[in-house]
């Protein structure tokens, strides 16, 4: 059973920074893909960033050129850094994996941007 934990949310001003990292347990294998995606109050939950299982990645329109996903095989865990923020990132901000035909999810970490 594959388990997924996040940090590195918070309080941020308009043009600031913050990262985010997602630790997943449960296995010794390298998760390929895994990845990052948000849900604003009021709003469906949608892809930011991820990996995908072949290696390459994929940013949401509205982060490219501000958000950066990379990770740390050995350690099975993913980081997001996110920089210029906009009061329109805020939101939760959800790690998820795909691993053998399931799909995991953590429990979220609260990201918001104040204008």
């Amino acid at each position: 059973q594959v388990q997924l934990v996040e940090s590195g949310g918070g309080l941020v001003q308009a043009g600031g920074s913050l990262r985010l990292s997602c630790a997943a347990s449960g296995t010794v294998f390298t998760i390929n893909a895994m990845g990052w995606y948000r849900q604003a109050p009021g709003k469906q939950r949608e892809l930011v960033a991820a990996f995908t299982s072949g290696g390459t990645t994929n940013y949401a329109d509205s982060v490219k050129g501000r958000f950066t996903i990379s990770r740390a095989n050995a350690k099975n865990t993913v980081y997001l850094q996110m920089n210029i923020l906009k009061p329109e990132d805020t939101a939760v901000y959800y790690c998820n994996a795909a691993w053998y035909g399931r799909t995991y999810w953590g429990q979220g970490t609260q990201v918001v941007v104040s204008s």
